[in-house]
């Protein structure tokens, strides 16, 4: 296949010739392509605001639970992604992701269990159709209480 293109009225004419195993003629085929583009704002920065362990009766304590509250700016997320590793960030232990509804201002809440004590690295990545955006934390998970 060989082509052609030239610029005419902001449009872009395209010139294409195949062969046709069929009797070895070529096929041409003329046209404009047209397209728009739209810019959108995306996700542009997330901030983990605060981390609070959630009280447990002795019952419930096998794991820690941790709310964290995670703001962002830019566009609105619609998909929040949790990825627990260990505390160099390199060897992922976990991976949460959850579908989210956020309708005025980008504050909300992610709540995720730690079987175990010890220190994580904790990513949490909020996106949308457009764009994705992270923030990362360290946290320490003592016994059903975490810093």
């Amino acid at each position: 296949t060989t082509g052609a293109s030239s610029i005419s009225d902001s449009s872009i004419t395209l010139q294409s010739m195949e062969d046709n195993p069929d009797g070895g003629c070529h096929i041409y085929r003329n046209g404009y392509y047209r397209n728009g583009i739209s810019v959108v704002e995306g996700i542009l920065e997330v901030n983990i605001i605060q981390m609070t362990s959630i009280q447990m009766t002795e019952s419930q304590a096998e794991n820690a639970l941790v709310d964290f509250v995670v703001t962002c700016q830019g566009s609105l997320p619609t998909d929040v992604c949790t990825v627990v590793s260990d505390p160099t960030c390199q060897v992922s232990k976990s991976v949460v992701c959850d579908p989210i509804v956020v309708t005025d201002e980008c504050l909300l809440t992610v709540r995720r269990a730690f079987e175990e004590s010890g220190t994580y690295c904790i990513n949490i990545t909020l996106g949308d159709d457009t764009s994705q955006a992270l923030a990362s934390a360290l946290i320490s998970v003592n016994g059903g209480e975490a810093t």
